[in-house]
């Protein structure tokens, strides 16, 4: 029997408002996933989670993709999973199954491919890296993709900023939120959105937290998927009202992100109050999370990669 192997891919939040399917940050929330080469497909998890069985199960098929990118062929799988991460809710559920197989399957082949190879890899399954980098590298991540290979900088975040997900009682499938955007945008507006992903970045990068509220505003996905989310604007303006140095969708939603002050201890709190008082903002749950900066990779992977 072969050597199971255990990978614990992060959450990430993408998009932080203006920098749309090009930012992201891992959270520490983690799934663990344990896998070994096996005579058939067998999916189960520890902590009471449906799993997808069988071929369907993404992992499965991502550890598939990687056998087959490597000339092997994959008889069977066995699963074991712990999946803290809510699914359909815009915290990377997917991207943290796709990190996991691409990692997993590198591990259990004898660690044929490079991080980079690696990145690229997962990216591909994606389809964009948004998510998928910031889970596999950790940190805050601005990466784009070009002929099939990821750019990407990764930088630690301060251990100064908490992420509030104010997740709600229902789901928002990336594939609905994606059909609400249109076709072609105003210039003025695509200018808009430069200007402010350019300032995020420079905000992460410099450590200055005041900037967060502007370098957060949107105008090409933001506007067009708030009216699939009911209350997603309160819960927008009410962690503003609270405090927050920004708030915005996660990812393609539903969830709300806000960004706050780790000495703000009350935060979560204090916007949950107000928004209990709303039908629909006591749908949203808060919950407290670190940026997760330790990535799936040794620091020897990472200096080889060049990251």
């Amino acid at each position: 029997m072969e050597q199971m192997i255990t990978v614990s891919p992060a959450a990430s939040v993408a998009n932080l408002g203006s920098g749309f399917d090009t930012m992201g940050i891992a959270l520490s929330l983690c799934n663990t996933v344990q896998m070994q080469e096996f005579d058939r497909i067998e999916v189960t998890t520890q902590d009471g989670t449906q799993p997808v069985e069988g071929e369907q199960n993404l992992i499965y098929r991502t550890v598939r993709e990687v056998y087959q990118r490597c000339g092997k062929r994959l008889f069977g799988l066995r699963l074991i999973q712990s999946s803290p991460i809510p699914q359909a809710r815009g915290l990377g559920s997917s991207s943290a199954c796709i990190a996991a197989g691409v990692v997993g399957a590198n591990r259990m082949l004898g660690n044929p491919l490079s991080v980079q190879e690696q990145l690229d890899l997962a990216a591909a399954i994606e389809g964009h890296p948004d998510n998928v980098v910031p889970a596999m590298l950790g940190g805050y991540v601005t990466s784009v993709m070009e002929n099939g290979r990821v750019w990407a900088v990764k930088k630690e975040v301060s251990d100064q900023l908490r992420f509030c997900a104010f997740v709600p009682d229902f789901e928002l499938l990336t594939e609905k939120a994606r059909a609400a955007l249109p076709a072609q945008v105003p210039y003025k507006d695509a200018v808009y959105n430069l200007s402010r992903a350019a300032l995020m970045t420079a905000a992460f990068c410099e450590g200055k937290k005041e900037l967060f509220a502007v370098a957060a505003q949107d105008r090409l996905h933001q506007p067009y998927r708030l009216p699939l989310i009911p209350g997603a604007q309160m819960v927008i303006e009410t962690a503003r009202a609270q405090g927050a140095l920004a708030a915005f969708i996660s990812g393609a939603g539903p969830t709300i992100m806000a960004v706050c002050d780790a000495q703000d201890t009350t935060f979560a709190q204090r916007t949950a109050a107000v928004l209990s008082k709303d039908p629909q903002g006591c749908r949203f749950t808060p919950h407290l999370y670190r940026a997760q900066n330790e990535g799936m990779f040794g620091r020897e992977e990472l200096e080889k990669g060049g990251f």
